[in-house]
């Protein structure tokens, strides 16, 4: 036989063996593109929050009624929102962390998913039950559960093709946040910052669950996957290289250990530059003075190589964090003009109530400015160092422990927590959900016991004196300068995430339990009472011709806590059961999807 004969006997053989490595990325890009699916948390891997359909628009918004509802059948906060792929949508719920497959066309169980958890885990789970929801790739379903079982599902059928375990509840390792799915790789945090866990983020493959790399927020360099003299981060007004044993130089002892930096957020990925944007949480304990130093790489952003985990660079947001101001927060990606210069940049809300521009590429700061007035723990951002200019007011480490710092703005909960904002491709603004809560802080000694709270602090919290008196403000906020460009007050925090259409509509939800509708000056359109508070995210489809907009109700979440954990002093839920107490007299504890639509003509 000749070699070509062979060769072209060979060739069907040769094709099967090359599909795999040809069909390894996911669907999960594509599907993104077409606007009838919300094919991902937050919309796409920008983390815009944005859909192109514009069926609903502005000038109709009012006309929006209920199409379908839908009972998770849990008691506890519902954060995230649902899937939609094609004609189906995946439905997620907090513990026992249940996931449901809905027909669209009459709204029939599909399949139903519960997982048999430990109950012994919900003790460990520091500000509620939530989880953050479920990713989609080539016909699976990721499912990130409380007890740190990352499990894989058939979108068909439910069936378990494959789970792992990501962390011990046993020493305060819990997991909240949703999955995602990027090229071939699923990638998964940890919770657990109150517990002295050591944060990290591992990818695993999507056909097995194999790790592939898995990269840690504080300690050793190959631990934490950098390269001391290619990793870099902005050092007296320009790039530089962080050097070796970044993270060890800035803890004392063992403490790097213990060190929180936990994960638990959103992720977002570009994939020309192939780079993971992250934050990382508060270090352990909240009490500062017993771990002197700047505590790298907690509050942190990072990008990474989404192929080896290497880091290409960091910048530490918060260091030494004395307020519990995690950084988990959201990256948005945005092409956009910086003054005067095109820049791929980064847009990242942080809980301290700093807004940072960086140019996502190379890590260089930008700009970072304030998204409420009333913060005062710092005055600004020193944009050569990059650090924050602490007032020794309210420094709860200069001020020590057993003393009572009072007065100081944000709260823990920052400016804004793990809500998502939404960034408009047709005004080039971001519509943020704010919390507006200030707090007295007094930390107090701490020793470390696996599986126990690690907190080392007292907390209170109420709405920001002297101002309009609620708990939470929506603004539009323009990262090109800094600047807010208008605020709307709202009585209590404002914990849903927000969406942004071409219909010239920003919607987003309330404590209370309002989903609004304004349009982009912030004039109220509409809004409708759903069962319980909305901690949820509101999404958009399109199915047969028609647009819906979606958002789970069911209050808690840290805010939530006094109602869906019924707690009642005023300094239990890390202070903010005092803060929201008010909450009782507006919503009870639900668990509902609601599905709105224009009525038929």
């Amino acid at each position: 036989m000749s070699f070509p004969t062979r060769l072209i006997r060979w060739l069907p053989c040769l094709a099967l063996l090359a599909g795999p490595a040809l069909a390894a990325n996911s669907d999960v890009e594509q599907l993104t593109k077409d606007p009838k699916n919300w094919a991902m948390q937050s919309g796409n891997f920008a983390n815009h929050r944005y859909s192109e359909l514009k069926q609903i628009n502005s000038k109709n918004a009012k006309n929006l009624q209920v199409a379908w509802t839908f009972s998770t059948g849990v008691l506890r906060g519902h954060e995230g929102g649902p899937l939609v792929i094609g004609d189906t949508m995946y439905i997620h719920s907090p513990f026992p962390n249940k996931v449901f497959a809905i027909a669209l066309e009459d709204q029939a169980i599909r399949w139903k998913y519960e997982p048999k958890q430990d109950p012994t885990v919900i003790p460990v789970m520091c500000c509620d039950t939530v989880n953050r929801g479920v990713a989609y790739a080539n016909g699976k379903i990721f499912l990130q559960q409380a007890d740190t079982t990352l499990v894989a599902l058939d979108a068909k059928t439910g069936a378990e093709l494959w789970k792992v375990k990501v962390g011990d509840p046993k020493i305060g390792e819990t997991t909240t946040n949703t999955p995602h799915v990027f090229k071939d790789k699923v990638i998964t945090g940890i919770s657990g910052g109150e517990f002295g866990v050591r944060g990290r983020i591992t990818a695993h493959d999507i056909n097995t669950g194999k790790v592939l790399w898995k990269a840690y927020s504080t300690g050793p360099d190959n631990e934490l996957l950098v390269d001391p003299a290619k990793t870099m981060t902005w050092t007296n007004g320009k790039m530089a290289p962080i050097g070796p044993d970044s993270s060890l130089k800035s803890w004392q002892g063992d403490q790097w250990k213990l060190g929180g930096g936990t994960t638990w957020g959103w992720y977002s990925y570009d994939p020309a530059l192939n780079l993971v944007y992250y934050g990382t949480g508060n270090p352990s304990t909240w009490n500062p003075r017993q771990r002197p130093g700047d505590n790298k790489w907690s509050m942190t952003i990072f990008a990474r190589d989404l192929d080896t985990g290497q880091a290409k660079w960091v910048y530490q947001m918060t260091p030494h964090d004395e307020w519990d101001y995690d950084g988990v927060n959201e990256m948005i990606l945005v092409d956009m003009k910086v003054k005067g210069q095109p820049r791929k940049a980064l847009v990242h809300f942080d809980r301290n109530g700093f807004a940072y521009t960086l140019d996502r590429v190379s890590g260089e700061l930008l700009v970072a400015e304030k998204f409420d007035p009333v913060v005062n723990w710092a005055t600004h951002i020193d944009m050569k160092s990059g650090r924050p200019q602490v007032v020794a007011k309210y420094s709860t480490d200069k001020n020590g422990p057993d003393f009572n710092s009072k007065g100081i703005c944000p709260s823990a909960l920052g400016t804004k927590d793990q809500q998502p904002a939404t960034y408009s491709r047709k005004t080039g603004l971001f519509y943020v959900p704010t919390n507006h809560v200030c707090m007295d802080y007094e930390p107090f000694q701490i020793e470390y016991t696996a599986g126990q709270p690690y907190v080392g602090s007292t907390l209170s919290m109420y709405a920001a004196p002297g101002s309009h008196g609620g708990l939470g403000n929506f603004i539009a906020f323009d990262a090109s300068t800094g600047k807010i460009v208008w605020s709307k007050p709202e009585k209590f925090s404002v914990w849903s995430g927000a969406l942004s259409t071409a219909g010239d509509v920003v919607f987003y939800g309330t404590l209370e339990g309002h989903i609004k509708a304004v349009d982009h000056n912030g004039k109220e359109l509409w809004k409708f009472k759903t069962p319980s508070g909305i901690i949820g995210n509101v999404h958009t489809w399109e199915y047969k011709g028609k647009q819906y907009i979606g958002v789970l109700s069911g209050i808690g979440g840290w805010a939530g806590i006094g109602l869906a954990a019924g707690l009642t002093k005023g300094t239990e839920g890390l202070g903010a059961v005092g803060g929201y107490k008010d909450l009782a007299k507006y919503t009870e504890l639900g668990g509902v999807l609601t599905v709105f639509a224009l009525p038929d003509r």
